[in-house]
């Protein structure tokens, strides 16, 4: 399976910075957004399927290890609206509207906020996980005691390299989905289907 954006010429500005790909040639766009601490190497195996029905879409959040850390400003993405401009100006480039939009974790939020925006560019909204604050509080339970996020951060800012790794390689795809040096894998060409063969 091709992507296509090299083919047809996507590219350039947020697309190709976030590392834009498309899969598949479907009438409907499904965008697939990844979580905190992640990257599009987690819809591996469920592209190959997706793309028989959709036109794919994945890309990078900008603090992704495949995205130049040359792209990261701390003031523009000290909040999620950063990010959902982000995703704004993807589609836009893209020239799309009425996307399906799979969000997980921090995306869902990304998402709906993205939604709010330009409301034009979603149809659906798929919502994996998401949360709108994952600091607990009293009668809420966002995921996260204060003293652990400040050891989160503690660690992340004395060493973020071996931050990402612990974080990552707790996770079963970065096992399944990266090379021995971290970098992220894009599907084989024998992963994927030929979409006259799904159904």
């Amino acid at each position: 399976m091709d992507v296509l954006y090299h083919e047809h010429g996507y590219g350039g500005g947020t697309f190709e910075a976030l590392n834009g790909r498309i899969y598949g040639n479907g009438t409907e766009t499904l965008v697939l957004a990844h979580g905190y601490g992640a990257d599009q190497s987690v819809w591996h195996h469920l592209i190959p399927y997706l793309a028989c029905y959709f036109k794919v879409v994945v890309f990078d959040l900008v603090f992704s290890a495949n995205v130049s850390p040359a792209l990261y400003n701390p003031k523009k993405y000290s909040s999620f609206k950063g990010y959902a401009s982000d995703m704004v100006n993807l589609l836009d480039e893209l020239r799309v509207n009425e996307t399906i939009l799979v969000g997980h974790s921090m995306s869902a939020m990304i998402g709906c906020i993205a939604s709010i925006k330009r409301p034009e560019l979603f149809r659906h909204l798929v919502l994996l996980g998401g949360s709108p604050r994952y600091l607990d509080e009293k009668g809420y339970n966002g995921g996260f005691t204060r003293s652990e996020i400040n050891a989160i951060l503690k660690h992340m800012h004395q060493n973020y390299t071996s931050w990402v790794s612990s974080f990552c390689s707790n996770s079963y795809w970065y096992e399944q989905h990266t090379s021995n040096n971290g970098v992220q894998k894009q599907p084989e060409e024998n992963e994927t289907q030929d979409c006259a063969q799904c159904g």
